[in-house]
């Protein structure tokens, strides 16, 4: 349940700014680009958000026209309907009647179903005809890609006609960029597309089908990609030619999608789509989708913040979760999602209304939090607390910290001897409600070898007043902190905000007067979560504040994982999709502290920005298919899966597979049955190889482009052998780069070595006769030997992983937030083995 809000409905908020679209048609592609931002400034106080949604308040479900197909109704005044696509080859009627059974069995509403030529819309008409005979009434859905006429062909069964502007009447994806001098020219194109269409329009307007124009940001034709750009503003004007022939012929069943695989880019296209419907007076419903959102968790959290962001504003009439799994498994994240979306709406969450003027919907920019920075007299390094490109704590318990080696693997740190140490996937901080007694020497010293590598410990003030811990960081709530004078209570090394949503203006108008390197934002149950956060962060804006804040989600004990994900993803997701959040915090009593870490590097990754393993546009296969993608993404992650900052895109066909690769580095992509074709971004590099050879040649492909490390090996206990006396054992000297040789110091003699007496009767050590000799950390240096580091090998210019960028709907050129310049190239990050090396051998020096 969340917080009811009463009142009349926020105004509408004016229009998009002078000059537009119409200035942007009598220029050139690059002039444009220039135009655009120009006109779409980075979001400053002042800015009116134009209308994209019914509040930006409070959930309100957007008005609606009713569409209907077949026996289902779509829109505001019906409940989101549930979708989800068949894998079968449509030309096997039974065993597609099969699997559209089995998914209208799993609650699915609408059933699509790839036609790519005449054979496959002979057999659609089999396909409708026996499920009528099995007594199963669900809509089927005619994907329809490069072929009209097969479109004419199949309305005539089916009950609706999906249609992908990107390709039906410009053909086969090419990326040749048209020079529109003339916009005349542009414009005089659409003849044919009207020629072509209308056709199709009348058939569903006579027998009574409906149909979805569905662009795809991977699949937008060269004709809109030469004047628009890749961008969410070419899928809109996409869309909209071919919606305008509809409307000339007064035929209006039908819904509209902008799906990308990019979330970011997903809902800026819904938000424009929705604003200028908004602004024409049309009424027509969503159908919202993240494309190609790949498997299992990854899958399920990349759509949650893509379709949870939008549901959150009252956007969306029908889903459909997208995974690389058998189609009936999209049915459970569907449902909750729509079940979030429509409480969300029926209860009214929100908050009162507040002048929001610092969020632009049209230019994407992050907003960036400050990092700590280290102060005299510090024990402790305290710049690792947070991370530049998002931050991830974990919430720890008293239990937890009883095992410290499985704390610090399930935190994500190597172990060497049982010490941790940091990885790319480690979380930074830690949260403990309780701490150890000061008597518990385990508890203690666990948390202190953490702190030593830079994991630092949160805690509440009052609890690090009654168990003091060095170098702790006390959280307070902002009335504390302001009371408190804005200064670490005695005992601290540092403040830390915990802020609900509910302080007033004037508190939040202080935070900058708080000397705080973090704020922990948890509104708590019964509170509208993104509204009570934008309403926060639009105050810290205006009041000049850059404190980082991570977005707390605390979940009660025994929540389901599905149910973690989804809302983590919708609600978390839906504000780091603004650029609002440097991180988050996601605690569940009970649940594995392994699976909420990564869980919570997975929300980062799906929202663009900290990159910790190798991103996949993995699409969820069709009749089109020419391969089994679950088994093809499955071998190329495990041969892949180590390589942070690179996208792999997994394609069945090559409907979207070309235009995916914008957002991928490297594609796999099939071409023909039993053959794949390799890309490099948009460029096909390598067709037609065996399918056997094709994941070898992908990985040789990677190497080639320097993108390529070798996996880490397995991680083991490092054993260590138990030395002779160090008398008997003369230290080496060692050839080290470029530094002077060191002198070994002289070991003191302990004379010949003593052996253990045994037990007659176990063989055990007589502990009273000798004691074993235990290896020190010096002893562990002597027989490691210090690495010479390989050159660093640095990414060729613009191949740096994509982190948080800022665009706008009208541009396609990315932004570095901040650091170095664009074009410069990126180190590589040293490896657990680099670090561990360096450490010994400095340990080694100045010892």
């Amino acid at each position: 349940m969340q917080q009811r809000v009463a009142g009349a409905r926020a105004p509408a908020l004016g229009a998009r700014r002078a000059g537009g679209l119409a200035s942007l048609r009598r220029t050139r592609p690059s002039q444009r680009a220039q135009a655009a931002a120009t006109e779409l400034e980075v979001a400053k106080p002042g800015l009116v958000i134009p209308k994209y949604c019914e509040s930006v308040h409070q959930t309100r479900r957007r008005p609606t026209r009713t569409v209907t197909i077949g026996p289902v109704k779509v829109g505001s005044e019906h409940p989101v309907a549930l979708q989800t696509m068949t894998t079968t080859d449509t030309r096997d009627v039974a065993a597609t009647v099969a699997q559209v059974k089995k998914c209208a069995d799993a609650g699915a509403d609408i059933v699509r179903i790839t036609v790519q030529g005449r054979k496959e819309a002979e057999a659609c008409a089999k396909i409708r005809e026996q499920l009528f005979k099995d007594g199963y009434d669900v809509p089927l859905v005619a994907d329809i890609h490069f072929q009209p006429a097969v479109a004419m062909m199949v309305a005539e069964a089916f009950e609706k006609i999906r249609i992908n502007p990107g390709n039906f009447a410009d053909g086969r994806k090419t990326f040749d960029e048209i020079n529109y001098d003339d916009p005349a020219e542009f414009e005089a194109e659409r003849a044919h597309i009207e020629e072509v269409f209308t056709p199709l329009v009348l058939k569903c307007k006579e027998l009574g089908r409906a149909m979805r124009i569905g662009t795809n940001h991977g699949s937008l034709s060269a004709r809109i990609l030469s004047f628009y750009g890749d961008t969410p503003r070419g899928m809109v004007e996409s869309a909209f030619e071919f919606a305008d022939i509809c409307r000339k012929h007064d035929y209006h069943n039908f819904v509209f999608s902008m799906k990308a695989s990019n979330p970011l880019v997903m809902v800026q296209a819904y938000r424009l789509l929705a604003e200028e419907q908004y602004k024409r007076g049309w009424d027509y419903p969503l159908h919202l989708g993240v494309t190609e959102a790949g498997e299992g968790e990854d899958g399920r959290m990349k759509s949650a913040i893509g379709i949870g962001a939008l549901l959150m504003d009252g956007l969306g009439d029908t889903i459909r979760v997208s995974l690389t799994e058998d189609p009936e498994y999209e049915m459970d994240p569907c449902r909750r999602l729509a079940a979030l979306g429509e409480a969300a709406c029926k209860e009214g969450w929100g908050v009162p209304a507040f002048a929001e003027t610092t969020r632009d919907t049209h230019a994407f920019a992050r907003r960036v939090g400050a990092l700590p920075e280290q102060r005299d007299g510090d024990e402790l390094d305290f710049r690792p607390l947070l991370h530049r490109d998002g931050t991830v704590f974990s919430a720890v318990s008293l239990s937890q910290l009883a095992a410290p080696e499985a704390l610090y693997r399930s935190l994500g740190a190597k172990l060497a001897v049982g010490m941790p140490f940091k990885d790319i996937a480690t979380s930074d901080s830690i949260f403990m409600r309780q701490l150890p007694e000061a008597g518990d020497a385990e508890g203690r010293r666990a948390l202190r070898r953490l702190q030593e590598v830079g994991v630092h410990v949160l805690a509440p003030a009052a609890e690090l007043a009654a168990r003091p811990l060095p170098g702790g960081v006390a959280v307070m709530t902002l009335a504390e902190a302001l009371a408190a004078g804005g200064k670490a209570p005695a005992g601290a090394a540092r403040l830390a905000l915990s802020l609900d949503g509910s302080e007033t203006e004037e508190q939040l108008a202080a935070v900058p007067s708080v000397d705080a390197v973090v704020a922990l934002l948890c509104t708590p149950a019964g509170a509208s979560r993104v509204h009570a956060s934008r309403r926060v962060f639009d105050a810290l804006k205006r009041a000049g504040s850059d404190l980082a804040v991570l977005h707390h989600v605390a979940f009660p004990a025994g929540s389901h994982r599905d149910d973690i994900v989804i809302k983590t993803g919708s609600w978390a997701g839906g504000l780091l999709v603004d650029g609002l959040g440097d991180g988050v915090l996601v605690e569940v009593e009970g649940e594995d502290l392994d699976f909420l870490r990564t869980m919570s590097f997975g929300l980062l990754q799906g929202s663009r920005m900290r990159n910790t393993k190798t991103e996949y546009v993995s699409c969820p296969s069709c009749g089109r298919t020419l391969f089994d993608l679950q088994e093809v993404t499955e071998q190329i992650r495990t041969k892949t899966g180590h390589l942070p900052g690179v996208a792999i895109a997994v394609m069945g066909c090559i409907v979207n597979g070309p235009g995916e690769m914008a957002d991928a580095d490297f594609g796999y992509v099939g071409g023909a049955p039993g053959k794949i074709d390799l890309y490099v971004g948009k460029e096909v590099v390598q067709r037609a190889v065996p399918m056997a050879e094709a994941t070898d040649a992908l990985v040789q492909l990677i190497k080639d482009h320097g993108r390529w490390v070798d996996p880490p090996a397995e991680e083991e206990d490092v054993a260590i052998p138990t030395p002779a006396p160090l008398a008997r054992q003369p230290t080496r000297a060692r050839a080290l780069p470029e530094r002077e040789q060191p002198t070994p110091a002289p070991r003191r003699d302990l004379g010949p070595p003593r052996r253990p007496a045994r037990s007659r009767a176990s063989g055990a050590m007589d502990r009273k006769r000798s004691i074993p000799h235990v290896p020190s950390f010096n002893d562990f240096c002597s027989f490691v030997e210090p690495m010479e580091l390989p050159p660093l090998k640095l990414a060729a210019p613009g191949s740096a992983p994509k982190l948080a960028r800022s665009w706008s709907v009208e541009s396609d050129e990315y932004t570095p937030r901040s650091g170095p310049p664009a074009d410069a190239p990126t180190p590589r990050r040293a490896s657990f083995a680099e670090t561990l090396s360096r450490a010994l051998y400095e340990n080694m020096r100045t010892n």
